[in-house]
């Protein structure tokens, strides 16, 4: 693990840029939308609060843990070196593995149809039934090619180099997160309808009790919440392109997720404070913020939230574009991917083959439609990952006790422990009564055990 692996990168990114990158990362449509199907599941207005609490507090013990392993080891590939670090080569694999194949292409494929989605409230023109080739799976609607040019181009724009694509997440994240306070500040300066705030805070634990069946619908609920909060420990793939990383990494963490988490909680409470709980969980193809911003706004609500959307979905691709790319850097340094995926460009220094490649493979799954199935069914192996990961800080500290640490998980073993625990607990859970959502991404993960070995033999040749 020598930083030689990132002689070649650029130090590009400061804390702003690190904080916005987690930030932007986790922003996409999902805060927009997913409280509809939670508020169906857990038939409750204090349930569905809970279930954005508990996933806002499990994130933040996980980006804490991380912290610790991302100032320690400060490299390109984040979590993909530290599962190499703690568990040996073949882990690190499978994590990055699974990221190429559906994690990141996979969101990266969704984020970019979302945009070309609410795209087609301005222009009607892309659509997902405006077919330009074939039909049914086998075609290509305007809504599909407008996804495939942003990804496209948003590739093309990191090739870059790192600013440009710090720039680009910078200018994004702060517009996404001036949309998300305002309809956060509208939502309770002038949103406020009595009809809704007595429907929903009157009997506000309604449906609830101290059973195993609460404890069931909440953590089954938390998977469209905890998808919502998912890619804060991108940062850590950009690691070895950090200024002072082992201050900046933890601290970005931290910050990142906190607001982002404090915004996400905040919005719920709008859409309490601004519609009834019927209306939050049957809102009009589960657009819930767009209901909300209705009732305020009136007619232009639509275009507004859509505008919103947009912004929201072209700076989490951007993010998750940048990022991704240098885990299939690391690996390739590990000779675990295509060799030319660990070269630099020579003016830019970025890892253009590595992005490309990315891009190619994300633009299939944007062809094929099968990406949101594909995400469904990573769900399970997401978690797993971050289990991984957080007990590989129990590993690493009983194994390397001699690492240098500048900053300790907050917390530790207490709040790491309780993670796994939870984590755990969601993942049983979601194996009893989500079977379909969890074989399908743990037959992804085993799938790269063959893979590992052939590429392990080609690179002993």
């Amino acid at each position: 693990m020598a930083t030689t692996r990132d002689s070649g990168l650029v130090k590009g990114l400061g804390l702003i840029d690190s904080t916005t990158l987690v930030m932007g990362s986790m922003i996409g449509s999902g805060v927009f939308i997913v409280a509809a199907d939670i508020g169906r599941q857990v038939q409750s207005p204090g349930l569905m609060i809970l279930t954005w609490l508990i996933t806002a507090a499990l994130t933040l013990t996980a980006a804490l843990s991380y912290g610790e392993l991302a100032a320690a080891m400060p490299h390109a590939g984040g979590q993909y070196v530290y599962l190499r670090e703690a568990f040996g080569p073949l882990w690190g694999f499978l994590y990055g593995w699974t990221l190429f194949m559906v994690i990141q292409t996979g969101t990266i494929a969704a984020v970019a149809v979302a945009f070309a989605k609410y795209t087609g409230v301005f222009v009607p023109w892309i659509s997902a039934q405006n077919y330009l080739l074939g039909s049914g799976k086998v075609g290509l609607t305007t809504q599909q090619l407008l996804a495939i040019a942003i990804i496209v181009f948003l590739t093309w724009s990191n090739t870059r180099g790192i600013r440009t694509g710090a720039m680009v997440q910078n200018v994004f994240t702060f517009a996404k997160v001036a949309a998300l306070l305002g309809l956060i500040a509208f939502g309770f300066l002038l949103g406020r309808n009595p009809e809704a705030v007595a429907s929903n805070f009157h009997d506000f634990w309604r449906n609830s009790s101290w059973s195993f069946d609460t404890v069931r619908l909440v953590g089954v609920a938390m998977v469209g919440a905890l998808f919502s909060s998912d890619a804060w420990n991108n940062v850590t793939f950009t690691a070895g392109e950090v200024r002072n990383p082992r201050r900046n990494l933890p601290l970005s963490l931290g910050l990142g997720v906190l607001i982002v988490s404090a915004l996400y909680i905040a919005s719920q409470f709008v859409y309490l404070n601004v519609l009834t709980f019927p209306e939050i969980q049957h809102a009009v193809e589960d657009r819930v913020a767009t209901a909300a911003a209705a009732k305020m706004f009136g007619g232009i609500s639509v275009q507004l939230m859509a505008a919103a959307i947009m912004i929201s979905t072209f700076g989490c691709a951007n993010g998750l574009i940048l990022s991704g790319a240098r885990v299939y850097y690391a690996m390739a340094k590990d000779k675990l991917f295509f060799r030319k995926a660990g070269e630099l460009h020579p003016t830019t220094h970025a890892p253009v083959f590595s992005l490309g490649v990315q891009c190619i493979w994300a633009v299939l799954l944007t062809l094929s439609g099968s990406y949101s199935d594909l995400l469904d069914y990573v769900i399970f192996a997401v978690l797993l990952f971050y289990i991984l990961t957080i007990a590989g800080l129990f590993v690493l500290r009983r194994t390397q006790p001699d690492l240098e640490r500048p900053y300790k998980a907050i917390g530790y073993p207490v709040l790491p422990a309780a993670y796994i625990l939870a984590a755990g607990l969601i993942e049983i859970l979601l194996l009893l009564y989500k079977p379909d959502y969890t074989w399908p991404g743990l037959i992804i993960v085993v799938l790269g055990l063959p893979v590992y070995f052939i590429w392990r033999r080609n690179a002993s040749l």
